[in-house]
């Protein structure tokens, strides 16, 4: 795969990011073209490993060797064919997945791994520009029909394999736009909305429904929904947010992330009535929380003008190099630097929030922390805080990204649908099946919050299982088997 000797020859290279004073200015994305020759040596660096360990870091399975060798080649149509034939959605992961397929990368062993993600993104953004990427509808319907209730990557994926194969599928969104999480979540400047657009404009053509601000559990009750269909498949993501139990947490100005990031987003796309408007602007903003999401605060809060940034985890800060008891090909847990850390913030890890402090109005002015550290006691960590180390900081406006407990319960509750210790949905671990006959769960609200290439690979598996409940066997693949036709 790839030129025998590419790894020799050429070095790891990435797509370079806007200068930072001219990209915070907007939200569009920022990296800028990579040329096709230096895109073609970065696929010749795949190096005919023999056992591609990539393959296992991937949880679609994605043939990525082969892909790499038809970049090189400049095969961009078959290098399109190979990506789409195992992710329905290259387009996402290509901007949006941390890439553990690089982690296990055998290069990355003592070199620089492959540049996987970005060539993916490469050759998605090819075929769309040469138009290759066309709506490809069954020719045959079965009769069946499909409720997939949520439009995240789960949803989308699920609906799309099982139309595939003939069922009629109708996607419930209670949101006013298809996308979930990509849409009001992920910032424009990680990845532009038309992204989105465009894929969804195939995906209806195909003839998949979309019914948008439409509530299954409110507008149109859980049970009557599956009254009307053969199946039902709950792609509803885990959207319980994490609070912060400390005190004055409901003071002005301390704020969830998943208020603030979507609400700029619908900002962004000229909707005018945001209801009290959530603003970084002239405030001293506090993220607590390390993740992508408050990454994603990060990022918005510089553009949105805010008078300083500061991020707080509670986790001790990790090395850059991989941690030992972390080897390859397993995901390291280690220092990751964002493009919007590199905008202007101040990190502080090993650091936990003890309190909030207000004004006497109730708005937030200020909060309290303490440092800690993590001690192991009878083989588990504990957290302990390090006496003597309380401080003050400034703070007018708090946001907590502090990730997600579980799904939320209307839904299951409902259609009796039983749900774990985590309050995730729970299914048949062989075939996602709940224990409602003709209930189905894919995705964050199965598993609990995860990365958007799971997402799409649960919706892909849970297809394959409800085609074959509905008609008793499925020519769907698993995963890594390779697709019907798509380019």
């Amino acid at each position: 795969m790839g030129k025998i000797t590419g790894f020799l020859e050429f070095e790891r290279e990435i797509e370079e990011y806007q200068p930072v004073k001219d990209r915070i200015k907007g939200y569009k994305e920022f990296t800028v073209e990579m040329p096709e020759g230096k895109l073609k040596n970065q696929g010749a660096r795949c190096m005919d490993c023999g056992i591609p360990f990539c393959h296992s870091g991937c949880p679609l399975g994605n043939l990525i060797p082969d892909f790499n060798d038809a970049v090189y080649r400049g095969r961009w149509k078959k290098a399109a064919e190979i990506l789409h034939s195992t992710n329905n959605f290259p387009e996402f992961t290509g901007r949006l997945c941390p890439a553990p397929c690089e982690e296990a990368c055998v290069l990355g062993i003592n070199e620089n791994p492959v540049t996987i993600e970005n060539i993916e993104k490469n050759i998605v953004e090819q075929a769309f520009e040469n138009d290759w990427i066309k709506p490809n509808p069954p020719t045959e319907r079965t009769g069946k029909t499909v409720a997939v209730i949520g439009s995240g990557p789960a949803g989308l994926a699920t609906a799309q394999q099982l139309n595939r194969v003939g069922h009629l599928v109708t996607v419930f969104e209670r949101d006013e736009k298809v996308g979930g999480l990509l849409r009001y979540g992920i910032p424009d400047f990680k990845m532009e909305k038309y992204v989105i657009d465009r894929r969804v404009a195939i995906l209806e053509k195909e003839g998949i429904v979309f019914k948008t601000n439409t509530h299954i559990g409110k507008e149109i009750k859980a049970d009557e929904l599956k009254a009307d269909f053969d199946a039902v498949v709950l792609c509803t993501g885990a959207t319980v947010r994490r609070n912060l139990p400390v005190k004055g947490a409901n003071l002005n100005g301390v704020v969830q992330a998943m208020d603030f990031l979507p609400q700029n987003n619908r900002r962004v796309d000229g909707v005018k009535d945001l209801g009290e408007e959530i603003l970084a602007t002239e405030k001293d903003v506090i993220v607590i929380g390390g993740g992508d999401t408050g990454s994603d605060c990060i990022g918005t809060s510089v553009r949105q003008g805010a008078t300083s940034v500061t991020n707080f985890e509670i986790m001790g800060k990790g090395t850059i190099e991989r941690p030992a008891h972390q080897p390859w090909p397993f995901w390291p847990m280690r220092l990751r630097t964002s493009s919007s850390h590199q905008e202007g913030v101040d990190r502080n890890w090993s650091i936990s929030t003890k309190e909030f402090l207000g004004d006497k109005n109730g708005n937030l002015k200020g909060l309290i922390t303490t440092e800690v550290e993590w001690v192991k006691e009878n083989g588990r960590f504990a957290l302990k805080e390090i006496l003597g180390t309380e401080k003050e900081w400034k703070c007018e406006l708090a946001l907590l990204a502090l990730g997600f407990t579980g799904s939320e319960p209307t839904i299951a509750e409902q259609l009796g649908v039983d749900m774990d210790a985590r309050t995730n949905i729970k299914t048949n671990e062989q075939n996602y099946a709940t224990n409602v006959k003709g209930v189905f769960a894919a995705g964050d609200t199965r598993r609990g919050q995860s990365l958007i290439v799971w997402a799409i690979a649960e919706g892909r598996q849970a297809a394959y299982h409800i085609d074959t409940y509905l008609m008793g066997s499925s020519n769907l693949p698993l995963k890594g088997e390779g697709d019907l036709p798509r380019v």
